[in-house]
């Protein structure tokens, strides 16, 4: 059970930070990932280490707990004791799984101000609805309604809600936190498989469907690209989008059909309404807004300050080759279930 706690301001007196390089902290660091064994979390602990830093996972020894034995595991669950960190000590805390704010006072107070420069990672999703594309770090933020005590996070309330945590971290950690919106965010590991469908669907070629407006503003974040950029950021503050520049969804998965896509492979577009009819989303065919108009801009976000905070990519097809060979999530659209699919739309 989630608990919520108002919030208080925590000493930080008691942790005395390295000096900062250009980009962060220029020595070796003891860090504290709050995660660090799935997906994000897990490039952002294989990028801390092979950094040299000295880093501590807190998690619940469920995903992958055989991972990084080179690092220190505390085993906990955030939503309900964490004594294990008494007496730790930190110069960084990244943040991972964060999505009530009641987890970021219990944290805050688990620590109680020995856990350094904090690091959360938020989304894109924070955004009220954008008007248009190009959307910076200052646009209007979600307001969340109704109640937060013991409420569980839905799809409906995941940006609202993590809206309430990044106040929440700045409330406790201080305004010298770092904040990473990111849109989506692909690689090896990925459970929802979002890069890992299209590759592998456009190479095994023949009639594809794609869902909705070829036009549709989308951007993805490699999570090895995301996690690189993110230890080097230890220890500076701001509100960044993690992001890429963004493209209309017809030109990224041209560009993978030209990569992965034996000849003859055609991609035919069906629309929003058809597919919602029929109960498909964004959660079967990923990088889909899912015909939501509120969503339709989310992958238009301005990479103008991460781009300048020193953040580099690799190219979207470079990503696809690295997961054509995992293996593929059930939560995606079934080949069957496509073939049904772009039956009905040919006779419609």
């Amino acid at each position: 059970m989630i608990r919520e706690t108002a919030p208080k301001r925590l000493r930080s007196d008691s942790v005395t930070l390295p000096a900062p390089g250009r980009c962060g902290y220029d020595r070796r660091m003891r860090v504290l990932i709050v995660g660090g064994t799935k997906f994000v979390g897990r490039h952002l602990t294989e990028a801390a280490l092979a950094a040299g830093h000295e880093v501590t996972l807190l998690h619940r020894g469920r995903t992958n707990p055989d991972l990084f034995p080179q690092a220190q595991h505390l085993l906990a669950d955030r939503n309900e004791d964490l004594s294990v960190l008494a007496g730790h000590r930190f110069d960084a805390t990244v943040d991972v799984t964060g999505f009530h704010p009641d987890q970021i006072t219990s944290l805050a107070q688990a620590l109680d101000g020995r856990g350094g420069h904090y690091t959360f990672v938020s989304t894109v999703s924070a955004y009220a609805p954008p008007a248009g594309p190009g959307f910076t770090e200052d646009a209007p933020l979600l307001e969340h309604t109704g109640p937060v005590t013991g409420v569980a996070v839905t799809g409906e309330t995941y940006g609202s809600m993590k809206v309430l945590c990044e106040r929440r971290a700045r409330d406790l950690f201080g305004p010298e936190l770092l904040i990473v919106r990111p849109t989506y965010v692909v690689g090896p590991w990925d459970p929802y498989g979002r890069l890992d469908y299209w590759a592998q669907r456009l190479a095994r070629g023949g009639q594809v469907l794609a869902p909705g407006d070829p036009a549709l503003p989308t951007q993805v974040i490699d999570a090895r690209d995301q996690a690189a950029w993110m230890v080097r950021m230890l220890g500076r503050g701001g509100v960044f989008h993690t992001v890429t520049p963004s493209v209309p969804l017809a030109d990224l998965l041209d560009e993978l059909a030209g990569e992965f896509a034996p000849a003859g492979t055609t991609l035919t577009w069906v629309d929003d309404a058809f597919l919602g009819e029929r109960g498909v989303d964004g959660t079967l065919l990923p990088l889909w807004a899912g015909g939501i108009a509120d969503d339709y801009w989310a992958g238009a976000a301005d990479p103008a300050a991460v781009v300048a905070a020193g953040l580099v990519t690799r190219p979207v097809v470079e990503s696809a080759r690295d997961v054509l060979a995992t293996a593929l999530t059930d939560r995606v659209l079934a080949a069957e279930r496509e073939s049904e699919l772009l039956a009905a739309w040919a006779s419609r």
